[in-house]
Protein backbone atom coordinates (compact mmCIF):
# COMPACT_ATOMS: atom_id res chain seq x y z
CA UNK A 1 0.00 0.00 0.00
CA UNK A 2 1.22 3.58 -0.62
CA UNK A 3 1.48 4.40 3.08
CA UNK A 4 3.62 1.31 3.80
CA UNK A 5 6.81 2.47 5.47
CA UNK A 6 5.38 5.88 6.33
CA UNK A 7 5.94 6.23 10.04
CA UNK A 8 3.73 8.52 12.14
CA UNK A 9 6.65 10.94 12.56
CA UNK A 10 7.05 11.16 8.78
CA UNK A 11 3.33 11.77 8.29
CA UNK A 12 3.39 14.44 11.00
CA UNK A 13 6.35 16.17 9.33
CA UNK A 14 4.58 16.24 5.95
CA UNK A 15 1.45 17.69 7.52
CA UNK A 16 3.44 20.27 9.44
CA UNK A 17 5.28 21.41 6.32
CA UNK A 18 2.14 21.73 4.22
CA UNK A 19 0.14 23.41 6.97
CA UNK A 20 2.84 25.97 7.84
CA UNK A 21 1.44 29.46 7.12
CA UNK A 22 3.02 30.98 4.02
CA UNK A 23 4.48 27.68 2.81
CA UNK A 24 2.67 26.84 -0.40
CA UNK A 25 3.52 23.99 -2.73
CA UNK A 26 6.26 25.90 -4.57
CA UNK A 27 8.19 26.84 -1.42
CA UNK A 28 7.64 23.36 -0.01
CA UNK A 29 9.20 21.86 -3.14
CA UNK A 30 12.16 24.22 -2.85
CA UNK A 31 12.69 23.18 0.77
CA UNK A 32 12.31 19.48 -0.03
CA UNK A 33 14.80 19.78 -2.89
CA UNK A 34 17.29 21.40 -0.52
CA UNK A 35 16.85 19.17 2.54
CA UNK A 36 15.55 15.90 1.12
CA UNK A 37 12.52 15.30 3.32
CA UNK A 38 10.09 17.16 5.59
CA UNK A 39 12.04 15.93 8.59
CA UNK A 40 15.20 17.31 7.01
CA UNK A 41 13.50 20.68 6.54
CA UNK A 42 12.72 20.98 10.25
CA UNK A 43 16.09 19.63 11.35
CA UNK A 44 17.91 22.25 9.25
CA UNK A 45 19.23 25.34 10.97
CA UNK A 46 17.56 28.71 10.44
CA UNK A 47 20.71 29.81 8.61
CA UNK A 48 20.38 26.93 6.16
CA UNK A 49 16.65 27.49 5.75
CA UNK A 50 17.22 31.19 5.10
CA UNK A 51 19.34 30.32 2.06
CA UNK A 52 16.20 28.80 0.49
CA UNK A 53 13.29 30.93 1.73
CA UNK A 54 12.72 34.32 3.33
CA UNK A 55 12.86 35.29 7.00
CA UNK A 56 9.09 35.23 7.48
CA UNK A 57 8.80 31.61 6.40
CA UNK A 58 11.90 30.62 8.38
CA UNK A 59 10.19 31.99 11.48
CA UNK A 60 6.95 30.19 10.65
CA UNK A 61 8.82 26.90 10.22
CA UNK A 62 10.18 27.14 13.76
CA UNK A 63 6.72 26.88 15.35
CA UNK A 64 4.28 24.03 14.64
CA UNK A 65 0.83 25.22 13.49
CA UNK A 66 -1.66 25.47 16.35
CA UNK A 67 -3.97 22.82 14.90
CA UNK A 68 -1.23 20.36 13.89
CA UNK A 69 -1.63 17.83 16.72
CA UNK A 70 -5.39 17.30 16.18
CA UNK A 71 -4.83 17.01 12.42
CA UNK A 72 -2.09 14.39 12.89
CA UNK A 73 -4.31 12.42 15.27
CA UNK A 74 -7.26 12.60 12.88
CA UNK A 75 -5.09 11.53 9.93
CA UNK A 76 -3.58 8.56 11.76
CA UNK A 77 -7.04 7.48 12.88
CA UNK A 78 -8.34 7.88 9.30
CA UNK A 79 -5.52 5.64 8.05
CA UNK A 80 -6.72 2.78 10.24
CA UNK A 81 -9.44 2.13 7.64
CA UNK A 82 -8.11 -0.51 5.20
CA UNK A 83 -9.25 1.52 2.16
CA UNK A 84 -7.55 4.75 3.29
CA UNK A 85 -4.02 5.54 2.15
CA UNK A 86 -1.47 8.34 1.84
CA UNK A 87 0.79 8.93 -1.15
CA UNK A 88 3.79 11.27 -1.08
CA UNK A 89 5.87 12.81 -3.85
CA UNK A 90 8.79 10.44 -4.26
CA UNK A 91 6.88 7.24 -3.43
CA UNK A 92 7.50 4.39 -5.88
CA UNK A 93 3.79 4.26 -6.74
CA UNK A 94 3.56 7.98 -7.52
CA UNK A 95 2.02 8.44 -11.02
CA UNK A 96 4.56 9.36 -13.70
CA UNK A 97 2.17 11.85 -15.29
CA UNK A 98 2.21 14.00 -12.18
CA UNK A 99 6.00 13.84 -11.82
CA UNK A 100 6.40 15.88 -15.00
CA UNK A 101 3.91 18.58 -14.06
CA UNK A 102 5.09 22.07 -13.21
CA UNK A 103 3.16 21.88 -9.93
CA UNK A 104 2.92 18.24 -8.79
CA UNK A 105 0.92 17.37 -5.67
CA UNK A 106 3.09 16.67 -2.65
CA UNK A 107 0.80 14.66 -0.37
CA UNK A 108 -2.36 12.86 -1.42
CA UNK A 109 -5.15 11.19 0.51
CA UNK A 110 -6.61 8.14 -1.25
CA UNK A 111 -9.86 6.27 -0.55
CA UNK A 112 -10.30 3.08 -2.53
CA UNK A 113 -7.97 1.05 -4.74
CA UNK A 114 -4.53 2.75 -4.95
CA UNK A 115 -3.50 0.63 -7.96
CA UNK A 116 -5.91 2.70 -10.07
CA UNK A 117 -3.32 5.48 -10.14
CA UNK A 118 -0.81 3.33 -12.00
CA UNK A 119 -3.20 0.82 -13.59
CA UNK A 120 -5.09 1.22 -16.87
CA UNK A 121 -4.52 4.14 -19.22
CA UNK A 122 -6.87 6.97 -18.32
CA UNK A 123 -9.00 9.56 -20.05
CA UNK A 124 -10.58 12.54 -18.31
CA UNK A 125 -14.17 13.51 -19.05
CA UNK A 126 -15.28 16.93 -17.82
CA UNK A 127 -17.95 19.49 -18.56
CA UNK A 128 -20.74 21.68 -17.32
CA UNK A 129 -22.34 21.37 -13.91
CA UNK A 130 -25.61 22.32 -15.60
CA UNK A 131 -25.61 20.26 -18.80
CA UNK A 132 -28.44 19.66 -21.20
CA UNK A 133 -30.14 16.26 -21.16
CA UNK A 134 -28.31 15.45 -24.39
CA UNK A 135 -24.95 16.39 -22.86
CA UNK A 136 -25.57 14.21 -19.81
CA UNK A 137 -26.50 11.25 -22.02
CA UNK A 138 -23.44 11.75 -24.24
CA UNK A 139 -21.06 11.92 -21.28
CA UNK A 140 -22.42 8.69 -19.83
CA UNK A 141 -22.38 6.97 -23.23
CA UNK A 142 -18.83 8.05 -24.09
CA UNK A 143 -17.57 7.05 -20.63
CA UNK A 144 -19.10 3.61 -21.00
CA UNK A 145 -17.68 3.09 -24.49
CA UNK A 146 -14.23 4.31 -23.48
CA UNK A 147 -14.38 2.08 -20.41
CA UNK A 148 -15.19 -0.90 -22.61
CA UNK A 149 -12.11 -0.01 -24.67
CA UNK A 150 -9.94 -0.49 -21.57
CA UNK A 151 -9.59 3.10 -20.37
CA UNK A 152 -10.16 4.24 -16.80
CA UNK A 153 -12.38 7.30 -16.50
CA UNK A 154 -11.12 10.31 -14.54
CA UNK A 155 -13.35 13.19 -13.46
CA UNK A 156 -14.09 15.48 -10.54
CA UNK A 157 -17.27 14.14 -8.83
CA UNK A 158 -19.02 17.43 -9.59
CA UNK A 159 -22.66 17.70 -10.56
CA UNK A 160 -23.56 17.34 -14.21
CA UNK A 161 -21.06 15.95 -16.73
CA UNK A 162 -18.61 14.71 -14.07
CA UNK A 163 -21.25 12.58 -12.38
CA UNK A 164 -22.47 11.23 -15.73
CA UNK A 165 -18.90 10.23 -16.63
CA UNK A 166 -18.44 8.31 -13.38
CA UNK A 167 -21.81 6.62 -13.85
CA UNK A 168 -20.92 5.60 -17.40
CA UNK A 169 -17.78 3.89 -16.15
CA UNK A 170 -19.74 2.14 -13.39
CA UNK A 171 -22.28 0.97 -15.96
CA UNK A 172 -19.62 -1.21 -17.63
CA UNK A 173 -17.52 -1.99 -14.52
CA UNK A 174 -14.63 0.17 -15.76
CA UNK A 175 -12.33 1.78 -13.19
CA UNK A 176 -13.16 5.40 -12.39
CA UNK A 177 -11.20 7.94 -10.35
CA UNK A 178 -12.68 11.05 -8.73
CA UNK A 179 -10.30 13.88 -7.90
CA UNK A 180 -11.96 16.18 -5.39
CA UNK A 181 -11.42 19.66 -3.97
CA UNK A 182 -12.15 18.89 -0.30
CA UNK A 183 -10.73 16.69 2.42
CA UNK A 184 -11.68 13.06 1.90
CA UNK A 185 -13.70 13.06 5.12
CA UNK A 186 -16.16 15.33 3.31
CA UNK A 187 -18.16 14.93 0.11
CA UNK A 188 -18.98 17.79 -2.21
CA UNK A 189 -21.61 18.07 -3.43
CA UNK A 190 -23.32 16.31 -0.53
CA UNK A 191 -25.78 14.56 -2.82
CA UNK A 192 -22.90 12.61 -4.36
CA UNK A 193 -22.09 10.65 -1.20
CA UNK A 194 -23.79 7.57 -2.65
CA UNK A 195 -21.91 7.98 -5.96
CA UNK A 196 -18.59 8.29 -4.12
CA UNK A 197 -19.39 5.12 -2.17
CA UNK A 198 -20.24 3.30 -5.41
CA UNK A 199 -16.93 4.34 -6.96
CA UNK A 200 -14.98 2.89 -4.03
CA UNK A 201 -17.10 -0.26 -3.82
CA UNK A 202 -16.54 -0.91 -7.54
CA UNK A 203 -12.75 -0.81 -7.18
CA UNK A 204 -12.29 2.85 -8.08
CA UNK A 205 -10.55 5.62 -6.20
CA UNK A 206 -11.22 8.99 -4.57
CA UNK A 207 -8.19 11.32 -4.47
CA UNK A 208 -7.51 14.62 -2.69
CA UNK A 209 -4.39 16.67 -2.05
CA UNK A 210 -6.18 18.50 0.77
CA UNK A 211 -5.94 17.70 4.45
CA UNK A 212 -8.83 16.12 6.28
CA UNK A 213 -11.45 18.64 7.27
CA UNK A 214 -10.79 20.93 4.29
CA UNK A 215 -14.09 22.50 3.15
CA UNK A 216 -15.11 23.08 -0.50
CA UNK A 217 -13.33 26.41 -1.06
CA UNK A 218 -13.55 27.95 -4.54
CA UNK A 219 -9.77 28.10 -5.26
CA UNK A 220 -9.41 24.37 -4.63
CA UNK A 221 -11.34 23.30 -7.71
CA UNK A 222 -9.11 24.91 -10.37
CA UNK A 223 -6.16 23.41 -8.47
CA UNK A 224 -7.87 20.01 -8.58
CA UNK A 225 -8.30 20.40 -12.35
CA UNK A 226 -4.54 20.33 -12.93
CA UNK A 227 -4.43 16.87 -11.33
CA UNK A 228 -7.19 15.61 -13.61
CA UNK A 229 -5.39 16.96 -16.68
CA UNK A 230 -1.98 15.63 -15.68
CA UNK A 231 -3.16 12.13 -14.81
CA UNK A 232 -4.98 11.27 -18.04
CA UNK A 233 -3.70 10.69 -21.58
CA UNK A 234 -6.33 13.12 -22.84
CA UNK A 235 -9.31 15.20 -21.77
CA UNK A 236 -12.76 15.07 -23.35
CA UNK A 237 -14.95 18.15 -22.83
CA UNK A 238 -18.61 17.32 -23.41
CA UNK A 239 -20.36 20.62 -22.69
CA UNK A 240 -18.90 23.82 -21.28
CA UNK A 241 -19.75 27.49 -21.15
CA UNK A 242 -17.09 30.03 -22.10
CA UNK A 243 -16.40 30.79 -18.42
CA UNK A 244 -15.98 27.23 -17.23
CA UNK A 245 -13.69 25.20 -15.03
CA UNK A 246 -13.72 22.58 -17.76
CA UNK A 247 -11.86 24.99 -20.05
CA UNK A 248 -9.26 25.39 -17.30
CA UNK A 249 -8.81 21.62 -17.29
CA UNK A 250 -8.50 21.61 -21.08
CA UNK A 251 -5.92 24.41 -21.02
CA UNK A 252 -3.92 22.57 -18.35
CA UNK A 253 -4.06 19.42 -20.46
CA UNK A 254 -2.64 21.34 -23.41
CA UNK A 255 0.13 22.75 -21.21
CA UNK A 256 0.97 19.17 -20.20
CA UNK A 257 1.12 18.08 -23.86
CA UNK A 258 -2.01 15.98 -23.42
CA UNK A 259 -4.68 15.46 -26.06
CA UNK A 260 -7.86 17.55 -25.85
CA UNK A 261 -11.15 16.47 -27.41
CA UNK A 262 -14.42 18.40 -27.62
CA UNK A 263 -17.92 17.42 -28.70
CA UNK A 264 -19.60 20.14 -30.79
CA UNK A 265 -23.16 21.23 -30.13
CA UNK A 266 -25.82 23.66 -31.19
CA UNK A 267 -24.68 27.18 -32.00
CA UNK A 268 -27.71 28.36 -30.01
CA UNK A 269 -26.65 26.62 -26.81
CA UNK A 270 -24.45 28.50 -24.31
CA UNK A 271 -23.24 25.11 -23.10
CA UNK A 272 -21.64 24.47 -26.51
CA UNK A 273 -19.62 27.67 -26.74
CA UNK A 274 -16.72 26.41 -24.65
CA UNK A 275 -16.36 23.29 -26.79
CA UNK A 276 -16.54 25.38 -29.96
CA UNK A 277 -13.80 27.65 -28.61
CA UNK A 278 -11.61 24.62 -27.88
CA UNK A 279 -12.15 23.26 -31.39
CA UNK A 280 -11.20 26.63 -32.91
CA UNK A 281 -8.06 26.56 -30.76
CA UNK A 282 -7.01 23.12 -32.00
CA UNK A 283 -8.88 20.52 -29.95
CA UNK A 284 -9.98 17.39 -31.82
CA UNK A 285 -13.63 17.60 -32.91
CA UNK A 286 -15.27 14.40 -31.70
CA UNK A 287 -18.24 12.73 -33.34
CA UNK A 288 -17.64 9.21 -32.07
CA UNK A 289 -15.56 7.28 -29.57
CA UNK A 290 -13.42 6.05 -32.47
CA UNK A 291 -12.14 9.62 -32.96
CA UNK A 292 -10.70 9.51 -29.43
CA UNK A 293 -9.37 5.96 -29.57
CA UNK A 294 -7.61 6.70 -32.87
CA UNK A 295 -5.69 9.63 -31.39
CA UNK A 296 -4.88 7.85 -28.12
CA UNK A 297 -3.74 4.58 -29.66
CA UNK A 298 -0.10 5.70 -30.16
CA UNK A 299 -0.05 6.84 -26.52
CA UNK A 300 -1.37 3.62 -24.97
CA UNK A 301 0.88 1.32 -22.96
CA UNK A 302 2.00 -0.53 -26.09
CA UNK A 303 3.64 2.77 -27.11
CA UNK A 304 4.10 4.77 -23.90
CA UNK A 305 3.58 8.51 -24.02
CA UNK A 306 6.64 10.68 -23.63
CA UNK A 307 6.87 12.66 -20.37
CA UNK A 308 5.08 15.95 -20.47
CA UNK A 309 6.47 19.31 -19.42
CA UNK A 310 8.40 22.25 -20.78
CA UNK A 311 11.44 20.16 -21.71
CA UNK A 312 9.56 17.26 -23.33
CA UNK A 313 11.21 16.05 -26.53
CA UNK A 314 8.45 13.57 -27.35
CA UNK A 315 5.13 13.93 -29.13
CA UNK A 316 3.46 17.30 -28.90
CA UNK A 317 -0.13 18.35 -29.25
CA UNK A 318 -0.99 18.96 -32.92
CA UNK A 319 -1.65 22.61 -32.22
CA UNK A 320 1.93 23.16 -31.06
CA UNK A 321 4.55 24.03 -33.71
CA UNK A 322 7.33 21.48 -34.11
CA UNK A 323 10.70 23.03 -33.22
CA UNK A 324 14.07 22.30 -34.71
CA UNK A 325 15.48 19.42 -32.60
CA UNK A 326 18.76 21.28 -32.37
CA UNK A 327 17.06 24.40 -31.09
CA UNK A 328 17.75 24.45 -27.36
CA UNK A 329 17.05 27.96 -26.05
CA UNK A 330 19.60 29.46 -23.74
CA UNK A 331 17.03 31.88 -22.35
CA UNK A 332 15.53 30.36 -19.16
CA UNK A 333 12.06 31.72 -19.96
CA UNK A 334 12.04 30.18 -23.44
CA UNK A 335 13.30 26.92 -21.95
CA UNK A 336 10.51 26.94 -19.35
CA UNK A 337 7.92 27.84 -21.97
CA UNK A 338 8.85 25.05 -24.38
CA UNK A 339 6.56 24.74 -27.37
CA UNK A 340 3.16 24.65 -25.68
CA UNK A 341 1.09 27.63 -24.50
CA UNK A 342 1.58 28.51 -20.83
CA UNK A 343 0.04 30.96 -18.39
CA UNK A 344 1.95 33.51 -16.35
CA UNK A 345 1.30 31.42 -13.22
CA UNK A 346 2.66 28.29 -14.89
CA UNK A 347 5.84 30.08 -15.98
CA UNK A 348 6.29 31.51 -12.51
CA UNK A 349 5.96 28.02 -11.01
CA UNK A 350 8.48 26.61 -13.48
CA UNK A 351 11.08 29.35 -13.10
CA UNK A 352 10.59 30.62 -9.55
CA UNK A 353 11.04 34.18 -10.83
CA UNK A 354 9.32 37.07 -9.08
CA UNK A 355 6.27 38.36 -10.94
CA UNK A 356 7.63 41.85 -11.87
CA UNK A 357 10.89 40.38 -13.20
CA UNK A 358 9.06 37.66 -15.13
CA UNK A 359 6.59 40.14 -16.65
CA UNK A 360 9.43 42.43 -17.72
CA UNK A 361 11.30 39.59 -19.44
CA UNK A 362 8.12 38.36 -21.14
CA UNK A 363 7.58 41.85 -22.54
CA UNK A 364 11.11 41.88 -23.92
CA UNK A 365 10.58 38.50 -25.58
CA UNK A 366 7.27 39.69 -26.98
CA UNK A 367 8.86 42.81 -28.47
CA UNK A 368 11.63 40.71 -30.01
CA UNK A 369 8.92 38.44 -31.48
CA UNK A 370 10.30 35.38 -29.71
CA UNK A 371 6.91 34.83 -28.07
CA UNK A 372 3.33 35.92 -28.68
CA UNK A 373 0.80 36.86 -26.03
CA UNK A 374 -2.54 35.06 -26.46
CA UNK A 375 -5.90 36.01 -24.90
CA UNK A 376 -6.15 35.25 -21.19
CA UNK A 377 -2.49 36.06 -20.39
CA UNK A 378 -1.27 32.91 -22.14
CA UNK A 379 2.15 32.93 -23.83
CA UNK A 380 3.27 30.91 -26.85
CA UNK A 381 6.79 30.61 -28.21
CA UNK A 382 7.09 31.62 -31.86
CA UNK A 383 8.33 29.13 -34.41
CA UNK A 384 10.73 31.27 -36.43
CA UNK A 385 12.05 28.57 -38.70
Amino acid sequence: MPQAGHAPDEIAAWLRLLQTPGCGRQRARQLLAAFGSPQGVFEASPVAQRQIVGDALVQALRTPPADLDPLVEDTLAWLEHPAHHLLFLGDASYPAGWLHMADPPLMLHLHGEPACLTGPDMIAIVGSRHPTASGTALAREFAADLGRAGLAIVSGLAAGIDAAAHLGALDVAAPTLALVGTGLDRCYPRQHEALAARIVAAGGLLVSEHALGTPPLAPHFPQRNRLIAGLALGTLVVEAALQSGSLITARLALESNREVFAIPGSIRSPQSRGCHRLIRDGARLVESVDDILEDLQPLRRSAPAAPCGPHDDGDRHPSSPAPDPDDTPADPILAALGWSPATLDALQARTGWATPLLQARLLELELSEDIVRLPGQIFQRQNRA
